[in-house]
């Protein structure tokens, strides 16, 4: 396992606590790209190959994204398969659900902050 909470969840003898696991995924998704990654292969269909993912996902270095890709593969977000390249696994597409009401707050907090900043 590649982040050291990740790999002490992996190594423990009995159920993580919520802290433990809120911990380790919170460690996992705060390094860069991590989130990005995950959200171009959102789609319930997607599945992208390694360049194809590159492209969507800007100016990560193919360095990067085999570091990341090794990571959420071996968190079990991510699957690989030779033929059809990077999709989501059943994690990841659990993990899209647990994150929808972030994704209608952050327009409404973006208004806000817009708004904000016009009035100051």
């Amino acid at each position: 396992m590649t982040t050291k909470r990740l790999a002490r969840l992996a190594a423990a003898e009995s159920p993580p606590s919520g802290k433990d696991a809120i911990n380790a995924a919170l460690e996992l998704f705060q390094r860069r790209w991590t989130l990005r990654i995950l959200w171009e292969l959102r789609a319930e269909d997607a599945s992208l190959n390694f360049r194809a993912l590159q492209a969507a996902c800007g100016d990560l270095s193919a360095s990067v994204l085999n570091q990341r890709l090794t990571e959420l593969r071996e968190a079990l977000l991510v699957e690989h398969d030779a033929g059809s390249g990077y999709r989501l696994g059943a994690q990841g597409r659990s993990l899209l659900v647990a994150i929808a009401p972030l994704l209608q707050w952050a327009p409404r907090w973006a208004r806000e902050v817009q708004k904000a900043g016009n009035a100051g």
